[in-house]
This record gives structure tokens, C-alpha cells and sequence, in this order.
């Protein structure tokens, strides 16, 4: 789609491939996404470009066609064009159908694959998941793209556990994914866990990179995107993932999306137009 400006373009689907919860294309020029986290693997390609992006704190970079990067759920990332021209990239949200969440670990610290035979995968299947496409093959060529990525992680040595195992932080995060979409006050969650506020937000940014009122804008952005693939109002998802309104959603989702969330859903009409 190219209603936000001349120099922005975006496309999002849900196919119907177990596995594949989202594809996501889009071409920026201008666009930074702030630090957030998903709960799947995101899968990227690029067919134009580079791409500066931090993955847990410490940054990393992409160009041209040859690298495939992989980001794992849970992790705090962000990302943000290089040059002028931007980048055009094609991406693949995968549940732990695909790769179990308990690997995410090995994929931290080397998010970038130089790999042109998975590279070649990934566009095939990205091919096959056009809609109106041939879904046994898209689920055919997703096997030949797991059995890949699988041959990647296996040989990642796991991250030991540091300072992400912080009890205080982790009981902080299980509490925030559990009231998403009612919220809760920074006073009600020192509450709950006995912490000084101060204290509670220290220890959060300290294990995870990020704020708990960053993350949890992430996650309700997360679930709002899902909602409106499956063809949920904005209005209506608005209050689903916890907003007063649908401007609350609006201002969050144009700053991760780059685009409002009426724009965003009008996209699942004809992906193909990216």
C-alpha cells in the first residue's frame, strides 16, 4: 500500500499455513521502530537496502540480498534505515510450531545468517504465500525453511543465564502479559510484588532493555496487529488491547508501524500491490 506517502509502502497477511502468524512487507525510508519485543520468531529478508537494527543491546547491521535475519520472541529489538533509499524487506512472523520458543536463547547474539540457499527458500515461500497461491506448497517449502533455520540454531551455542533470569523482573513481565488488556498501575504492580516502583523499574530495564511501559505498549501493538488481520475493527480492537480509544491506538501503532491501523488493515485486501 502507498497511502501514507510516497515514500512508504506496506503490506500484511495472515495466510492460512499453520505456523505462519503473519507476512509483512513493506519498503522505508524514514521509518525507526522504537525497542519492543513479539512473541514469535520474526523472519527477515531484504530485497533493497540496509538496515542498523539492536537486538538485546548490542547492534547489528544488513545489506543487500545475501543475509537472512532472525529475531527471536521475547528479545527487545529495534530498527531503523541506513540511507536515504531505505530498504524493502519481506517478513515471516513464526510461532514455536515452527521453532520452539526455548531456542530463542541461541539466536541472540548472531542474528544474521549469510546463507543463499535459505535466503532462496525464504523467497520461495514468500512466492507461494501470495494469496490466491498454492498452500500445500507453501507449506512445503515452510518444512525446507524450518529444516534450514533448525541446522542454524543447532550449531548456536545457548546463552547462559545472567541477568534475564532476575526473578523480580520475570514475575514483573508474567504480570504485564497477564493484564494487557486491562492494564495495571505502576503502584498496583509494587504492590503485587512487593518492590519500591523505582526498584521494580530498575531491575525490568536492567534483565529485559526496556522500560514495563515500553513492553507493554509493544505487546498490546503486537496483539492489535493480529486482531486486525482476522478483520477486527480498529475501534473494536482499540479497547480489546487496553486503550481508552482508538486515538490512543492510532498515535502507538503509526510510531512501531509506520502507518494508522485503518491503513495497515486495508492492505489484507491485495498484498500484492507492495
Amino acid at each position: 500500500m502507498a497511502g501514507d506517502g510516497p515514500r512508504t509502502s506496506i503490506s500484511a497477511w495472515k495466510p492460512p499455513v499453520p505456523g505462519i502468524a503473519e507476512v509483512f512487507h513493506a519498503h522505508f525510508t524514514d521509518h525507526m521502530y522504537p525497542v519492543h519485543t513479539h512473541d514469535t520468531w520474526d523472519l527477515m529478508i531484504l530485497d533493497d537496502g540496509s538496515v542498523d537494527f539492536a537486538l538485546d543491546r548490542r547492534r547489528h547491521g544488513a545489506s543487500g540480498t545475501a543475509g537472512v535475519i532472525l529475531l527471536p520472541p521475547g528479545i527487545p529489538h529495534d530498527g531503523r534505515t541506513v540511507t536515504p533509499s531505505g530498504f524493502r524487506k519481506r517478513n515471516l512472523y513464526l510461532d514455536d510450531s515452527v521453532l520452539p520458543q526455548r531456542w530463542a536463547g541461541r539466536a541472540v547474539d548472531s542474528p544474521v545468517f549469510n546463507d543463499a540457499l535459505l535466503r532462496h527458500r525464504i523467497h520461495q515461500l514468500h512466492t507461494a504465500l501470495i494469496p490466491a497461491g498454492d498452500m500445500f506448497e507453501a507449506e512445503s517449502r515452510l518444512a525446507f525453511v524450518r529444516e534450514r533455520l533448525q541446522s542454524h540454531l543447532a550449531v548456536l551455542q545457548p546463552r547462559v543465564p545472567g541477568r534475564e533470569a532476575n526473578r523480580l523482573a520475570t514475575r514483573l513481565r508474567e504480570l504485564l502479559d497477564s493484564r494487557i488488556d486491562v492494564g495495571i498501575s505502576l503502584s498496583e504492580a509494587a504492590a503485587v510484588l512487593h518492590a519500591h516502583p523505582t526498584h521494580l523499574i530498575r531491575r525490568f530495564k536492567q534483565t529485559y532493555g526496556l522500560p514495563p511501559h515500553t513492553y507493554l505498549t509493544g505487546k498490546r501493538i503486537d496483539r492489535a496487529r493480529r486482531l486486525l488481520l482476522t478483520g477486527h475493527r480498529p475501534a473494536e480492537v482499540a479497547t480489546t488491547v487496553g486503550y481508552h480509544d482508538q486515538a490512543h491506538l492510532n498515535r502507538h501503532f503509526t510510531r512501531h508501524m509506520g502507518t494508522t491501523p485503518a491503513r495497515y488493515q486495508r492492505t489484507i485486501a491485495d498484498p500484492r500491490r507492495t
